[in-house]
């Protein structure tokens, strides 16, 4: 508590006695705030990509204070990733009808104007980008973007008007009455503009930006909403390290808990799941068991955007080979490798790792002489071989390869005496997840498996709907003989065989048990995109959309129907006679709300809809948990009436303690909510408590949250993408996070009907009350009471638990998942069993989570 002065108190006292004075006779002291104050926009940084819009204000235009220094109160969606989201130029106004609206330049290549409105400067509507310089409609490949834009108006229509860098600055101008549709754009004017940018001085430097007077209340909200978001970063930065502070008086606890099991309420059983995407090589490299790299002689330049030089046909191959693409295998598979009496090397993935006496399918496609393969290990030394005798035309040829020895870095070696034309070589083990042939690696997908998930996403993310309209990822392009699949770019900036297709995913979710949740794009690229325009406002063309619809409700036909159907039997012929009996499917991941994504997302949801009434659709709220895309994307659910929406947010381990209200007000009549995305921005002990606290609110709100997912799943060490994630690994070594312990113990003990329980703490501060989470399920399948205790704080908890309604049969099993809170590994669950009068009050250790399990038939 901070310390005031006798002096201070004094002061305090004397102001609070005038105020009383003046209140009693009715005289109301003079205001300290003005009616009237100049509000100044602009952007800063123009080239750091952090940039936004930013306020000042002013009694007298010469003297302003920056609101919130660098606080951005709106920030450009437009562009890939970092750097390229960038705000130019801002023009601010209000119309006629009270609404404010910001213009801006994108950029100073695309002749793209960015808009966003908004009623009271700080909740924006979704950003909009015209296209207002069409350089095949001017011919003029030089012409640049639209800069220094200003706006006027008459009579409810606006004139814009602005200057083209790459025109030797013509003034260009177009009209609008809605900021939606705009009259075709003119060129070659006379520059007759009002130069309505200002030159302002703000905390010491030069701004350029628009002055519009307001009434001081709009200041004062602007100020507060800033105060609002630095209380709530600063409550945010919670740690163990701030704990250590916060309670560092604070005694061990006592905990008086009753459990009522006569106050229950059905829950969703779906809750634990998992989400899989390939990224930081999940896939290639990772769960899917294949050891080559390049097998297919397929990587190229754009697969690395240019960033690699060395990143092309011949990568992880070398050796003297040419390559060609006369007569090749298949048309999606269009480059092999020529070898005149030469050898050439794979090195697999960071090196080739094989065990001994392990069996491993050798294949290739090959024609023309004979030729040698063998594996070695670092030193030279060939510890297995075999020799194909190929013939002139193109034919798959097969070897099994049993290494004499465990190596962790073999190289796969190709000879010829003569010449020899190689493709698709492969080298699998048999050993592989539920011995699926082109299946997984064995420890990672039991890895996976072991979280005990009831259904998995995939394949994205972001990876689903893809960098620009052409790496959208296609079902289709993902099925059928490998050598015919069609291979792409990853988003995250490598490549995808796809040899991990659709049919895998869907034999992985059977294999576990686990529902499959396909998502699909909703007719629109990655927001983020760099290839061909920016992001979602560069959709499928609409002449194309009834092909990509039907390429969805194709896709349900492909998992559910009947052999007799055209896409039944391809599954059929795949291995799989069977229905994988697909229950979801989700549109679109993290969307921008725009005018061109609601109009192609709702054709695809009412084609599903109307020929797969079944089928639960996972629509997509946007990119972020709150913002203009969230509000946009939750009417727009509304008005389809979806069942589940799709949620995403990565914060702070603070953000998951100050929000386990989450969903407690969420309307119970609408869509049900699927947490896909969700991770507390580290790998520690004290990260993975904070998700293991919220969860018990997602178990409390179980009646409306319906599924949740950890992200990301996988990542390859040194090939990662985003950290954290829950599973590490490498060739030889899985390695699990603190926080797949959490998930793991989730997953292993859901429920399907929530108990309402009671806590009641010796301290009952608000901060010490949030680091303590209960949750209480059943399980009507075996009849197990589950209870889930959360200590994050650094004391112990001492529970007295009192069951009501619940008659307890046997032993108890007792998890405990502890360790010191800065802890990221060594630190397991441990389960014993324990008489029901222990478990009900066995101290919980600081910085713990407890799982206790109650038979009760």
């Amino acid at each position: 508590m901070k310390k005031f002065s006798i002096h201070t108190l004094l002061s305090l006292s004397l102001l609070l006695a005038v105020a009383f004075v003046f209140s009693a006779f009715g005289v109301k002291p003079k205001s300290k705030s003005p009616d009237k104050v100049y509000l100044f926009a602009y952007a800063t940084e123009k080239n750091s990509g952090k940039n936004g819009l930013h306020f000042a204000w002013s009694n007298d235009k010469l003297n302003w204070y920056a609101i919130g220094n660098e606080y951005s109160f709106l920030k450009c969606d437009y562009g890939s990733w970092s750097t390229q989201k960038r705000m130019l130029d801002p023009f601010l106004f209000k119309d006629q009808n009270g609404l404010w609206h910001c213009l801006w330049s994108v950029n100073e290549a695309d002749g793209v104007l960015a808009h966003a409105a908004s009623k009271d400067l700080v909740n924006w509507q979704p950003q909009s980008y015209p296209l207002l310089m069409d350089k095949a409609t001017f011919e003029d490949k030089s012409l640049g973007s639209v800069q220094d834009l200003e706006v006027t108006s008459k009579n409810g229509t606006y004139t814009l008007t602005w200057l083209s860098g790459g025109m030797g600055g013509t003034v260009f101008t177009n009209t609008t009455n809605d900021f939606k549709k705009y009259t075709e754009t003119q060129g070659g004017l006379v520059n007759n503009r009002l130069d309505i940018r200002k030159d302002v001085r703000v905390a010491g430097e030069m701004q350029q930006g628009t002055i519009t007077e307001v009434d001081w209340s709009v200041v004062d909200n602007l100020k507060k909403t800033v105060d609002a978001a630095n209380y709530k970063r600063e409550s945010n930065q919670a740690s163990a390290k701030t704990d250590s502070v916060l309670f560092a008086k604070l005694k061990p606890l006592t905990a008086n808990i009753v459990i009522d099991a006569s106050q229950s309420k059905k829950i969703s059983n779906m809750l634990m799941g998992v989400f899989f995407e390939d990224i930081n090589y999940a896939a290639d490299g990772g769960l899917y068991a294949e050891l080559i790299q390049n097998r297919d002689f397929e990587y190229a330049l754009s697969d690395k955007e240019g960033k690699d030089a060395k990143w092309n046909h011949t990568t992880a191959w070398s050796g003297t080979f040419r390559l060609d693409s006369v007569n090749a295998i298949h048309k999606n598979n269009a480059h092999y490798a020529v070898l005149i009496n030469s050898t050439i090397t794979n090195s697999g993935f960071d090196g080739i790792a094989v065990k001994a006496a392990d069996k491993y399918n050798f294949s290739l496609f090959a024609k023309g002489a004979k030729c040698t393969v063998k594996l070695k290990d670092a030193t030279g030394t060939v510890v297995a071989q075999t020799t194909i005798s190929p013939n002139g035309y193109w034919k798959k040829y097969t070897a099994v390869l049993k290494p004499s020895k465990t190596v962790a870095n073999a190289v796969l070696e190709i000879s010829t005496m003569g010449e020899t034309a190689v493709d698709m070589v492969s080298l699998f083990p048999q050993k592989t997840y539920k011995g699926r042939s082109n299946g997984l690696r064995e420890d990672l997908a039991q890895t996976v498996a072991g979280l005990h998930p009831r259904f998995m996403r995939f394949p994205g993310g972001c990876v689903a709907h893809g960098d620009g309209i052409g790496n959208i990822y296609r079902w289709k392009n993902t099925i059928g003989p490998l050598e015919s699949r069609v291979p792409q770019r990853n988003l995250w900036g490598y490549h995808q065989t796809v040899g991990l297709g659709y049919f895998e995913y869907f034999q992985y979710c059977e294999d576990m048990q686990s529902e499959p949740v396909p998502v699909l794009a909703a007719g629109v690229p990655c927001q983020n995109s760099a290839v061909g325009g920016a992001g979602q406002q560069f959709g499928i063309p609409m002449e194309h959309m009834d092909e990509y619809v039907q390429d969805v409700l194709d896709l349900i036909e492909y998992a559910n129907g009947a052999v007799t159907t055209t896409w039944g039997k391809k599954r059929a012929e795949a291995g799989h006679s069977k229905p994988f009996n697909l229950k979801y499917i989700g549109i679109g991941n993290e969307d921008l709300i725009t005018d061109v994504f609601e109009e192609r997302y709702t054709m695809i949801v009412n084609a599903v809809k109307k020929k797969y009434p079944n089928i639960t659709i996972i629509g997509t709220v946007g990119p972020f948990f709150e913002g203009a895309d969230y509000v946009e994307g939750w009417k727009i659910a509304d008005k389809l009436q979806l069942p589940m929406v799709d949620e995403h947010y990565y914060q702070t381990p603070g953000w998951f303690v100050n929000n386990q209200d989450f969903y407690d007000s969420y309307d119970r009549s609408k869509s049900k909510v699927y947490l896909g995305e969700y991770a507390s921005w580290g790998s520690s002990v004290y990260n993975a408590l904070a998700e293991a606290l919220y969860l018990t609110a997602l178990e409390r709100n179980g009646d409306v949250v319906s599924m949740a997912s950890y992200a990301p799943l996988l990542a390859k060490e040194n090939h990662t993408q985003w950290n954290p994630d829950l599973v590490y690994f490498n060739n030889t070594e899985v390695k699990p996070t603190v926080n797949y312990y959490v998930q793991q113990l989730y997953g292993q003990n859901p429920g399907d009907s929530y108990i309402q329980s009671f806590t009641e703490l010796s301290d009952n501060s608000a901060e010490v009350q949030k680091r303590i989470g209960i949750s209480v399920v059943k399980d009507s399948k075996s009849g197990d009471v589950i209870v889930k205790l959360v200590n994050m704080l650094p004391v112990a908890v001492t529970p007295q638990m009192e069951l009501q309604d619940i008659t307890p049969k046997g032993p108890v099993s007792y998890t405990t998942f502890k360790g010191n809170a800065n802890a990221k590994s060594n630190v397991l669950p441990v389960t014993a069993a324990v008489s029901l009068s222990e478990a009900v009050s066995k101290e919980l250790a600081p910085y713990s989570f407890t799982v206790i399990r109650i038979k009760t038939k």
